[in-house]
């Protein structure tokens, strides 16, 4: 009898143990699940947009020049507005808040930017009173299908749930985390776990038209405005400044940042290579050839039958050595790597008649003669600053640093520092 109710005994424990083992697949695996807190995206982007006194910059960026003014990039927010009318002594008139923004150009007053996917158009021909003229919802960028507020930290999570997020009515402005159990059933149901095709998660100056630097993504050739997103060019048409047409998109085969053009030729920089585009039918510009090379970051100026390529290798944009690339374009349909320069860590890069002007990040201003570009020539080194982008005008170089706009002054066989204005 003893035998008997023991064997039953362990029967039903083994049975239970069972059970729990049947109940835990049931219920799954413990996982942090992000579920968007969101605002209504038409008064998100509204608020995106202003013009304020000036404050304080965050993060320096890019920097624009357009009659005596110059527009100073804070990343992601805006550009603070100086009167350089006496480039010796510069003054701050405002900032235009411009969040999730990446670039602007200026065209006969109207200034042209990009706010969280959106192109907007403002008149400036007032430096005292700038005017919204138009948004055009969804112009560029249109491979983000959500808008996210660009302080907006991505957060660890093992998925992120949007259902029920309207990506055409809301805006996601943070994140909430939780722990959740989900059953395989609903991995993959929800979250397409074990579905080839389904998403797992997000992946995280002349008087008519303005001057940017090496780092631009915005370029206005005559009558059109060219934008470059992550692997494609938005074309507009800006015959009417102030009613500009959305043309149709040329998509590039790899991830593009920055634009440049010598004439009807565009050469676009990307983290791959150099992508050369032909703009004599400037509607649909028409690929021509690229050049390739390791991963890195990539601006690109053209003069003549050279172009010339700062890649950056290190962090995020890849480990290609860094260094000055001078590439042969004088065959379009074949450009050669001519010669390479090692560098510490380039951003920026400009030039003006025989002088190569290259921002070398943290190793400082480097001025070239680049008059034989198999031997270029060290003229002057501006030591122990912080160096990002420049923008050589007629008379004067405009750099902008860590904080702080740089300019000097054209002398007969060197430059110098002429004025600083800090933007802290």
């Amino acid at each position: 009898m003893k035998k008997t109710l023991g064997l039953v005994w362990v029967i039903a424990v083994l049975a239970f143990i069972g059970c729990a083992d049947d109940k835990d697949d049931a219920q799954g695996g413990e996982y942090l699940v992000a579920t968007p807190i969101t605002a209504d995206l038409k008064q998100f982007k509204e608020e995106a947009v202003a013009v304020t006194e000036p404050v304080p910059i965050k993060e320096s960026g890019k920097i624009y020049a357009y009659k005596d003014y110059v527009f100073v990039n804070d990343v992601n927010r805006g550009f603070h507005v100086i009167d350089n009318s006496n480039p010796v002594n510069p003054h701050a008139i405002s900032f235009i808040k411009l969040e999730g923004n990446y670039d602007i150009s200026i065209k006969n007053d109207h200034l042209y930017a990009d706010s969280y996917g959106d192109l907007v158009i403002m008149d400036i021909s007032d430096i005292n009173a700038v005017k919204m003229v138009k948004r055009m919802e969804g112009a560029i960028y249109q491979q983000f299908w959500c808008t996210v507020g660009f302080d907006v930290d991505w957060p660890q999570a093992d998925f992120y749930d949007y259902e029920g997020f309207d990506a055409s009515k809301e805006a996601i402005v943070g994140w909430e985390v939780k722990s959740q159990r989900l059953s395989e059933e609903e991995l993959q149901d929800k979250y397409g776990v074990g579905d080839s095709n389904g998403d797992v998660a997000f992946s995280n100056t002349s008087s008519e038209t303005g001057q940017g630097g090496s780092l631009a993504r915005f370029k206005i050739v005559d009558d059109y405005l060219y934008a470059v997103e992550w692997s494609s060019i938005s074309v507009f048409d800006i015959s009417d400044l102030s009613e500009p047409k959305t043309l149709e998109d040329v998509y590039v085969n790899g991830a593009i940042e920055t634009i440049y053009n010598q004439g009807d030729i565009l050469f676009i920089g990307g983290t791959q290579g150099m992508y050369i585009y032909d703009i004599s039918s400037p509607e649909k510009p028409k690929y021509v050839s690229e050049f390739v090379h390791g991963t890195a970051c990539d601006p690109v100026v053209v003069d003549g039958d050279y172009a010339f390529v700062t890649l950056r290798g290190e962090n995020s944009c890849g480990n290609t050595e860094s260094g000055l690339y001078i590439v042969d374009v004088s065959n379009l349909a074949s450009p050669e790597l001519e010669k390479f320069y090692p560098l510490e860590g380039p951003y920026g890069i400009g030039f003006k008649d025989s002088w190569l002007f290259v921002c070398d990040g943290d190793d400082g201003l480097k001025v070239y003669d680049k008059t034989d570009v198999n031997d270029l020539k060290l003229v002057s080194h501006f030591k122990d600053i912080v160096t990002y982008d420049v923008i050589p005008l007629e008379e004067s170089l405009l750099m902008i640093g860590d904080k702080v706009l740089y300019q000097y002054v054209y002398l007969n066989d060197s430059i110098r520092l002429l004025s600083t204005f800090d933007l802290k």
